[in-house]
């Protein structure tokens, strides 16, 4: 039995669109055998670990999904395997300026997604943390 995943937007429920494309699913479906893989909170760091792009958003949401991209990889999945998404940044407004590139990844998918502001991340120079599930055969 293959893997499938639904992705839905529920009748009379308002879906934000990004280039023509929902920016995400209110509710996603995964039936058949499958791995879930998690995928820990990634800041913008380097190799090294430390923070690039400090004050500038695109330059930490560009490090943040390359080092997704990466994790995803190592799972063996890839962005249309993401069902599940949760975003915290320290400043929405900066944050919602870039979501052309939030959806040349997550546009793929389009999985449910959360995006909360909170005052600080665990290293002080970050601007935004994305943790993720995704789901493969």
């Amino acid at each position: 039995m293959a893997v499938t995943i639904e992705r839905k937007q529920p009748e009379g429920m308002n879906v934000r669109m990004q280039g023509g494309k929902p920016a995400y699913s209110h509710v996603v479906t995964v039936t058949g055998p499958a791995r879930t893989v998690y995928i820990a909170g990634q800041l913008a760091r380097d190799a090294e670990g430390n923070i690039v792009g400090k004050g500038d958003m695109r330059a930490q949401l560009e490090q943040t999904f390359k080092n997704l991209d990466a994790c995803l990889k190592a799972a063996g999945a890839g962005w249309a395997d993401v069902v599940k998404s949760n975003t915290y940044v320290t400043d929405y407004e900066a944050f919602s300026k870039h979501s052309d590139l939030r959806m040349r990844y997550f546009g793929i998918a389009s999985p449910t997604s959360t995006t909360i502001q909170i005052s600080r991340l665990a290293q002080a120079e970050a601007m935004v943390e994305i943790e993720m599930i995704a789901v493969i055969e």
